[in-house]
């Protein structure tokens, strides 16, 4: 058992929530308080209805979660906005919430996790976005196009989309979890020939044939359960807290 200031309070300095630039509105840290003490952990990608009602059933006082409630502008407290907290009220159940920190931490984050998971070993970083730099990491391989993807569906359990503008042997993979198909032009002009991230739109198709890259797309929401997995073990272990995951996919 641990109070839920010392459990937030930890996991604002080890993904150094108030160094790390966000999206205007993200917020990431302690998003909703409660009165109870922590005794066990829920984790989920998204803070929406279903993992709030599943932690709830689940008996946790704490939900860690990649994408909070909040992006952008306020909203009123009316409708599903009401609905989510009126139940994260009613359970005592607290929620935090680590967006970008979460992506970028060097031992838990969702890239170098999946960098991990697939056998790459990461040689650096690239990538800015918000002002923040080396926000994803690339790795050296040496392994087919059709390889790769295999991998991929392994350890994402989705079917990848591969785009095949790139070789058909891969050498320099770069990997940005979630929707980061704005960096592919970074990844061309960092040398890598394959760029690894979860979804982005129409053009990237031809961004990628017309610059030479391998593009695969594994999902936003597959590529992003690593890191929220993560941090409930390592708060957990810290602790000595019960942790779950709490698997919603959307399928995107």
């Amino acid at each position: 058992m641990a109070e839920l200031k010392e459990v937030t309070e930890y996991m604002d300095r080890y993904l150094r929530t108030a160094e790390i630039p966000d999206y205007d509105g993200a917020f990431n840290g302690l998003q909703v308080a409660s009165r109870s003490p922590v005794e066990r952990v829920a984790a989920a990608v998204d803070a929406c209805q279903a993992t709030i009602d599943a932690a709830a059933a689940a008996g946790a006082q704490l939900l860690l979660v990649h994408h909070g409630l909040f992006w952008g502008r306020a909203l009123p407290i009316t409708g599903r906005s009401y609905r989510r907290l009126r139940a994260l009220f009613d359970a005592d159940m607290a929620l935090y919430s680590a967006h970008l920190p979460l992506d970028v931490h060097p031992r838990i984050g969702n890239n170098v996790l999946l960098a991990w998971r697939l056998d790459l070993q990461v040689e650096g970083r690239f990538g800015s976005h918000l002002g923040l730099d080396g926000l994803g990491v690339w790795t050296a391989a040496d392994l087919s196009r059709e390889a790769l993807a295999e991998k991929v569906a392994g350890v994402c359990g989705t079917v990848p989309l591969v785009i095949p503008g790139g070789p058909a042997h891969v050498r320099r993979i770069g990997i940005v979890t979630g929707a980061a198909a704005d960096l592919l032009s970074e990844a061309r002009a960092e040398g890598l020939d394959t760029f690894l991230t979860g979804e982005g739109p129409h053009h990237s198709y031809h961004d990628a044939v017309e610059w030479g890259l391998n593009l695969i797309y594994a999902g936003h929401y597959a590529t992003e359960t690593f890191g929220v997995r993560a941090l409930a073990e390592h708060v957990a272990e810290e602790f000595g807290l019960e942790w779950t995951f709490l698997e919603h996919p959307t399928g995107l």
